[in-house]
């Protein structure tokens, strides 16, 4: 006669069957969670690739058109028979407005406000100022945009007083900025200027890396006018800043200069990094 079995067997007997039936299911749920992640990362991936083509076809359709748009603005400005002084100023603009980080339009600023000079046109002073207008205010809009990573500063020039100088010059208070933690002394003399113009000539040294034992010293002469823009027009340092000195008002008392140094990657496309300067990026970079 089979003993009666006790509350274990029993327990053991009925979990038994109930045991696989847990297994199947946990197999079950992990596989459809892993399957679902797996789905939901493939959708991710999908959306990225998706979200990749679509800019990168979107800037390349821009490049296209901004070079298109290149073309037919340049080759109808540079043509012998290029039209009124109204047309050419359009041109201009569009240039300017569409290109200003990538081109130096400098020459093409100052040979039409030559011919603007010279003209008999009734309207050539109201294009004259229409042209200095947008020159200001796109020189304004680079600098605005680089003082998010550089230092600036402005120096107020008496013409006046300018002119009693002479030949000396007129010596303007220095300057300090500092860009990435480098603290540099800005020192502007004012030589020249011309009215007509509407110009000066300036007179510029830097001392870069005052914290060093060892500063470096830049210095340069230029004319600076309206028609110079801080991304295009600047001098090189040596630890591969960029300064630009650039003209923000021009009245018959007084000028105002405007100066702004920032980081080399943010200068123009034209401006290429020396190889010494890539060399020494990388070089923090690996420290």
């Amino acid at each position: 006669m089979t003993p009666p079995k006790d509350g274990w067997e029993k327990a053991t007997v009925v979990l038994h069957p109930l045991g696989g039936l847990l297994t199947a299911i946990s197999v079950a749920l992990v596989g459809f969670a892993g399957t679902n992640m797996l789905e939901r990362q493939q959708t991710r991936d999908t959306d990225a690739r998706l979200y990749s083509e679509i800019m990168s076809q979107r800037e390349q359709a821009e490049s296209n058109l901004r070079k298109d748009m290149l073309v037919a603005v340049i080759q109808s400005y540079l043509q012998p028979d290029a039209g009124a002084l109204g047309t050419r100023v359009l041109q201009l603009e569009l240039l300017a407005n569409n290109f200003h980080d990538s081109l130096n339009l400098e020459p093409l600023f100052v040979d039409l406000a030559r011919q603007l000079h010279a003209s008999s046109d009734p309207e050539s002073p109201a294009y004259l100022k229409r042209l200095r207008r947008v020159a200001r205010e796109i020189a304004e809009r680079q600098r605005f945009a680089l003082e998010a990573r550089g230092d600036s500063f402005r120096r107020t020039v008496d013409l006046a007083e300018l002119e009693s100088q002479g030949r000396a010059g007129l010596p303007l208070d220095p300057a300090e900025v500092t860009v990435d933690g480098v603290r540099s002394e800005i020192a502007l003399r004012a030589l020249e200027s011309d009215a007509l113009q509407q110009q000066l000539l300036v007179r510029l040294e830097i001392r870069s890396g005052l914290d060093t034992p060892d500063p470096t010293v830049t210095r340069a002469e230029f004319e600076v006018g309206f028609f110079d823009f801080p991304m295009i027009d600047s001098t090189r340092l040596e630890n591969g800043q960029r300064c630009a000195i650039t003209l923000a008002a021009f009245g018959r008392e007084t000028a105002e200069l405007a100066g702004i140094c920032y980081p080399g990657e943010y200068a123009s496309l034209k401006d290429r990094p020396y190889y010494d300067e890539v060399v020494r990026q990388l070089r923090v970079q690996a420290q």
